[in-house]
Parts: structure tokens; sequence; C-alpha cells
């Protein structure tokens, strides 16, 4: 048992046995340094130059990314303050969906340079309140040198999603790919009321190895993994009317066991014809509506099958909810419970509605829908890995133009607005006294890593490139960034590389207030692994071990 202090020479027993503790400025080394083993093995995948990592899971699946927040999941992270990294990650992902690697080399590099303040004895609460006021000044200075764009500007939106993709494993398609998600996410961005609201979840993604990554489709409508329920129902409905049905298309069998006692055969006869009433009168109902398309989340039976398709309806079945949301936004039509209740109304509409091999499975299109409220991209590639990181980047261009439209403001790439907020930042400096100076300065000098990490990673030389950034914007050339292609210092506006306000922002909190929360613990408790009870000695009494 872990022994906390004594009582008149007795000693007293507060911790469980197998607890380990830390205290002080051990445990802050041994935080920060697990923190800072996490920025290391996300920073050589930052920027277009960055390099993929190839991730081999226990099962031995392997994945191949340079997306920060892919790469910090896939790992099997297993000290805490490694794991705070890994939420930076996960949270920078769910809220603007870009920057994840950002994010986390600028909360390691913080979290470096508290360590040097550490080690001249400034206390971490001094360092945590310099930070918090860099931070509320940085973002202060993200707003002033943001530019503010028309939402309407298909190219400013292509250019956003282009430059988020350029770090990607499929950057050679970027402008193609770029273009389809700014018309995916246009075709399901609706307002309500002065709002405009943005869910790229209504964006179906599906992914099919073969082909190139120039082959992947955007359709407007929904795509289904799924194929003609029939081989007699027809595999093209052109003008398609669509009843979204929730229930089965089958006889429902009793809740409860039941006994039928047939005494003669045609009781018996009569019995399978209700059946086939049943199922009959359902199929009438859906056709009296017009509809020339069903798809069902359930089942269909298979004498169902046989009539709809003797009444030329293309049938779906188990189909998932999320796909019958989807459906329903993209055609206009009502998921319906009961086929009673079915009308006209209730029907959705596409243009076509088509089986076609992908691949090596059947899929089943339905395009042309006149207002989508939700569309499907079919993304195509040379193997299961391209198609996978393909998906990712696409991830990132939907988000980065969703974060547009919602916060149209924008910054250069390029590390062009860090130099900016470490040169206004180091001025904030001056105006302070204490040794919150100190941490603020600090502060600048870490979020100078993100262009250091560009440079380093294209293979120039960082001290160059660094000493040139800051002469460019002490010049007054508050766009100056690093030119990866060429080997220098260039203004990233005239090379249209552009990035949402809101992913600088998101990335710059998370980041400053993850380091903030490390910094602050100076004590580690940790529990001892819980281990299985030993079973009992064969005689029932207890082994004399345990007393």
């Amino acid at each position: 048992m872990a022994e906390i202090g004594q009582l008149g020479g007795t000693p007293i027993l507060i911790l469980k046995e197998g607890t380990s503790r830390t205290k002080g400025k051990e445990a802050q080394r041994a935080n920060i340094t697990a923190a800072k083993v996490i920025a290391e093995a996300v920073r050589s995948s930052l920027g277009p130059r960055g390099m993929d990592k190839m991730l081999v899971d226990s099962l031995g699946d392997v994945t191949i990314t340079n997306d920060g927040a892919t790469i910090l999941k896939e790992m099997d992270v297993q000290h805490p303050a490694a794991k705070m990294m890994v939420e930076v990650a996960k949270t920078q992902d769910h809220e603007v969906g870009d920057g994840t690697t950002t994010a986390v080399v600028l909360a390691g590099e913080l979290l470096k340079k508290a360590e040097e303040l550490l080690d001249k004895n400034i206390h971490p609460t001094i360092i945590v309140s310099g930070y918090r006021r860099a931070t509320e000044n940085a973002l202060k200075i993200l707003d002033e040198i943001s530019l503010d764009v028309s939402p309407d500007d298909d190219q400013v939106l292509k250019n956003v999603a282009i430059t988020a993709m350029a770090t990607k494993v499929v950057s050679g398609a970027r402008e193609f790919l770029a273009d389809l998600a700014v018309k995916a996410v246009r075709s399901v961005a609706e307002k309500v009321g002065d709002e405009l609201r943005v869910d790229i979840d209504n964006v179906k993604v599906e992914k099919k190895e073969g082909g190139s990554v120039e082959d992947t489709l955007l359709i407007n409508g929904v795509l289904l993994d799924k194929e003609v329920v029939h081989h007699a129902m027809p595999k093209k409905v052109k003008n398609a009317k669509i009843a979204l049905l929730d229930g089965a298309l089958e006889v429902e069998k009793t809740e409860f066991d039941a006994k039928i006692n047939i005494t003669q055969v045609e009781q018996m006869q009569a019995f399978l014809e209700e059946e086939q009433n049943i199922l009959k009168n359902m199929v009438e109902k859906i056709k009296a509506t017009g509809a020339n398309v069903v798809i069902t989340q359930k089942g269909i039976d298979d004498l169902a099958q046989h009539y709809l398709a003797k009444a030329g309806i293309l049938a779906v079945r188990r189909v998932k909810k999320s796909d019958m949301d989807k459906l329903a936004r993209a055609t206009g039509g009502s998921i319906i419970t009961n086929i009673e209740d079915i009308t006209a109304k209730d029907l959705g509409e596409a243009e076509v509605v088509y089986e076609k091999k992908v691949g090596d499975e059947q899929m089943v299109f339905v395009e042309g829908c006149k207002n989508p409220k939700s569309v499907s991209v079919l993304i195509r590639g040379a193997s299961e890995m391209v198609v996978n990181e393909a998906e990712r980047a696409f991830h990132d261009a939907l988000c980065v133009v969703r974060n547009i439209l919602l916060e149209s403001k924008i910054v250069a790439g390029g590390g062009a607005p860090e130099v900016e907020i470490a040169k206004a930042l180091r001025d904030y400096a001056e105006t302070l006294s204490g040794r919150e100076q100190l941490a603020v300065i600090k502060f600048a000098e870490a979020v100078e890593s993100i262009p250091r990490a560009l440079a380093e990673n294209a293979g120039l030389d960082p001290v160059d490139i660094l000493v040139q950034l800051k002469a460019a914007h002490e010049n007054g050339r508050k766009w100056a960034g690093v030119n990866i292609l060429d080997g220098g210092v260039a203004d990233m506006d005239k090379l249209n590389i552009w990035e949402p306000s809101s992913v600088k922002k998101q990335a710059m909190k998370s980041a400053s207030e993850a380091a903030q929360m490390i910094l602050r613990i100076d004590d580690i408790i940790a529990a001892g692994k819980s281990t299985t009870p030993k079973p009992p000695s064969p005689s029932g009494a207890e082994s004399s071990d345990e007393y």
C-alpha cells in the first residue's frame, strides 16, 4: 500500500496497494515529455511536403495517412498526458474538420517553451497566466488580419478546399475534388430564417476501389450500396416516384406463440391465400399511389417481390435508417410507417433510379433530384488505402468550405498568419511588466514553430526561412509565407493559398488550453492495474498466503 506520512511513528496507509504517485517537477516533466513525443510524431506530416505515417494495428490492418486526427486515433496511446493531446486533435477535427496537425504541433511547442521557463524557476501559474493573455491577443490579431469574403464566391471556396487538400496523398486531383466539395456543400446548405445551416453529414460518401481518384462522382441524390431485390424487376426507372417505407413488406408474425389447428386441406389453402392477399393488397396500395420505386428499411417477402416485379416496380430493401433520412431529404418524399396511410403526396421524386455495377458490386443510384438537400459522392481510387485517404482529404475539403459559408473570413496559409501573430505578440509583451512577459514571448516563439516545421518538412533551412519571413513582415508584407515549391518566401495571397480563419482560431484555442491544463498538473496519482482474483484452492479453504 502507498504510505502518506506518519503519526507518532505509526504509518498511515491511505492509498490502495499498487498505487503510484509522482509529485512536483517530476510530474510536470513526465507530462510535458509525453505531450512533446505526441507532437513530434505528427510534426513531420505538416504541410504540402509533409511525410505520411504507416500505422499497423493489433490485427495487422494497415492505415497510411498524414491526417493528424487519424494518426493519433490509430495510435494506441497509454500515457494520460499524451491522451490529452489526442483529445486536442479530436476536438479540432470535430469543431472545424481541419488543422489537427497544426493544433497538436502548437500544443507540443507551447509545452516545450514552458519547460524552458520552468527550468528558470518560474511558477507554472505565471506561465499559464501569460499563455492565457497571449491567446486572447493572438485571437484578436487573427480577427484584425482576416479578410472578409463573399460566401457566394465559388473561386474563394475552391481555393480554400485546394489548400486543405494540398497536404494529402490525393493532392494531384485536388482541383477536381475541390470543385466537387464546393458543389456538394452548396447543395446541402439551407437557410432557416436568417441563419444558414450546413450539415456535412448530408453529404453521403461511399468508397469503392477501382479506377482513379479522377473517376470520383458527385450524384445529385443518394447512392445506395444495395441491389435491386428481384431479377425480374426493371433495372432502370425514369421519372421515378419513390415510396419510402419504414416497415416491412411482409405478413406480420404474432408477438407470442400462437397455435393454429388445421383439420382440412381447404383450410390450409385458405390460410395461404389470405397471406397472399395481404401481400397483394400491400403492393396494390403502393401501386395505386403511382409509385414505380419502393425503398424500404426492412425486409420484402418473396411473394411481395414477385407482385412488385409484375407491377414493374423497382424495389430495394434493408436500407439503413440514416440513408432513408437522406433519401427523404434528397427526393422530397416522406418516410411512411404504415402502408395503409400512403398517398401520392408522400412520394419522393427523381429523374432516374437505376442499378449499376461499381467495382465488384451492384449499387443503386437515385439521381437527378430537383433540389436535393442531401447528395452523394462516390470516391474511387486504385487501392483501398488510396480510397480511404481520398475520403479523409475530401472530408477536410467539405469542412473548410462549410466553415467559410458559416464564417466568411479567411487568412493566408504558408505560416503567414503565425509570423504576423508572433510579431504582434512580441510588441504586446513589451507592455507587460513581470514574468508574464517571458511567457508571452515564449508563446510567440511557439507559434513560429508552424512556419519552421513547414520549412523543415520541405527540406529548407528553417533558420534562413524564419529570418526572411520576419524581415518581410517587418516591411509590411503580412501575407508573406513559406514558398515550399520554390524554396523561399513569397506572398501567399498571390499564390491563392487561403485557409478559413475559424480553423486557425480553433487550433490556437485548443493548443493553448491543452498546454495550460497540462502545466497546472503537479501531482499524478495512478491506481494500480486491477488483477484477476486467484481461483479458490481445491479444498475450498483460503490459501495461507492470503492472510
